[in-house]
């Protein structure tokens, strides 16, 4: 390497330095400190960042910034219930992450394990065994429901479905699988192939062969196709769906369709694997979606919540008549940071509150009242609003088109009120609150809405 160049790496190196330093002055600040000229140095960074380094196309999407670009609220800060922009103007989350805030933002128990945990040891040695990995196992068989029994930890729901499949894969001889119409797995290879939607799909073509897919909630389809996949020797190995599909537009399936979908599965020798990243940790009223419909997987997938809203953590659980197949090389499927013990302690002090403040009864009994209250408000503006549904604090809003959706939720989003409603996906808007969220924020939203609506 030449002297000039070692010049050049050497200034690039303390031009880094000091930009580093800049930024982790901000963050070692109190909220309290941030004055205004840091919060407009933090809003305009922000923006050219996201155009010069991250993707200029989430700065289209993003209903926070303007049309010329310049501003944009930007989060800094976050507790309870609610989200704050780098200005102090707060939101009431009903968004939620997609469903990972369960337990509240910065949930005072998850954030004491996991720091108690990262002043002791923050990653495994990765060859000894680690305790808190053996212990969120133990956890997991204790409360996921049949003999589901032994865990897989990862980082993320796609990577979560990942491993199911593999798992399935090792299971039989079989390679055919059978997912939903309008489902959402991930968007790595495998999973994106179970996931339905097109806009996905198609750039990255061909996919994993043998998937199929059929209506979800249609019973009858799901026969026929798993009859005609064995009379032409294409046995299923697994079915998979969401108990309620999320990103499908928050669709509660009949209350008989996962049962017969169970029954079909043993009866034609295939697994049933159900993607509970969504769905589980309370979110429906149960710890487990499933438990509505007194329905035992074969292979449960859990994420996002999982966590507790701190770190990211995902899990397979699995009966051991199938996860026995991992045992003879445990190896055959690994992942370097899945199972850390960060993210262990996160998920067993979010399994500890759960529990012990019944949030899922909460689920139940708050998804109600706000179901209520958003059917209500929306009265008279059926030339709007095709349908409100959803199971516990899994609520959707179905407009009649995707740009009412849209406008709608820019609307909540400029009152304070932080919704999952996109230009990826407006027509169903997502409404996923904390599960800690208190009677009068309910009350503020659905007022939010009504006027809205107007």
């Amino acid at each position: 390497m030449s002297m000039e160049t070692m010049n050049k790496q050497e200034e690039r190196y303390e031009k880094a330095n000091a930009y580093a330093k800049k930024v982790l002055g901000l963050i070692n600040k109190e909220d309290e400190a941030i004055t205004k000229k840091d919060a407009a140095w933090i809003t305009s960074e922000t923006v050219d960042n996201f155009r010069d380094y991250v993707n200029p196309g989430f700065l289209d999407y993003r209903k926070t910034v303007t049309k010329d670009k310049q501003f944009a609220a930007v989060e800094w800060s976050d507790e309870g219930d609610c989200f704050k922009d780098v200005n102090g103007k707060k939101y009431i989350d009903c968004l939620g992450g997609f469903g990972i805030y369960n337990v509240g933002h910065r949930n005072p128990k998850v954030v004491q394990a996991v720091e108690k945990q990262m002043n002791r040891q923050a990653l495994h040695s990765q060859d000894l065994l680690d305790p808190l990995r053996a212990f969120l196992a133990k956890l997991l068989a204790q409360i996921t429901p049949g003999d589901l029994q032994y865990s897989f930890f990862t980082n993320s729901g796609t990577e979560s479905v990942e491993g199911a499949l593999k798992l399935a894969k090792l299971y039989s001889d079989r390679t055919t699988f059978i997912a939903a119409t309008r489902a959402f797995h991930g968007k790595s290879l495998g999973s994106l192939t179970a996931t339905a939607k097109g806009v996905f799909r198609k750039p990255f073509f061909p996919l994993v062969s043998g998937f199929h897919h059929v209506q979800y909630g249609d019973i009858e389809m799901m026969e026929k196709t798993m009859e005609a996949c064995h009379m032409t020797g294409n046995d299923v190995a697994a079915v998979l769906l969401e108990p309620i599909q999320g990103e499908g537009g928050v669709i509660v399936p009949p209350d008989d369709y996962l049962p017969k979908v169970r029954a079909l599965c043993d009866k034609f020798g295939a697994l049933l694997i159900l993607d509970e990243v969504q769905t589980g940790m309370g979110r429906t009223g149960k710890m487990f979606c499933c438990e509505h419909y007194g329905v035992v997987p074969d292979i449960l997938c859990l994420a996002k919540a999982f966590g507790g809203g701190i770190i990211p953590a995902g899990a397979v659980i699995a009966s051991e008549k199938v996860f026995k197949n991992f045992f003879p090389n445990p190896f055959i499927h690994t992942t370097t940071f899945g199972g850390n013990p960060l993210a262990c302690a996160a998920a067993i002090a979010t399994i500890n509150v759960l529990i012990e403040e019944h949030l899922p009864e909460r689920a139940a009994k708050m998804g109600a009242y706000m179901l209520k209250g958003l059917k209500a408000a929306a009265k008279g503006h059926e030339d709007k609003v095709m349908e409100i549904r959803g199971k516990g604090l899994m609520i959707g809003i179905e407009f009649q088109e995707d740009k009412i959706g849209y406008e709608f939720s820019k609307k909540l989003f400029d009152q304070g009120v932080l919704v999952a409603g996109t230009l990826v996906n407006a027509k169903t808007i997502r409404i996923e609150p904390p599960l800690t969220i208190k009677k009068e924020e309910i009350d503020q939203v659905v007022q939010t809405v009504a006027e809205a609506l107007q």
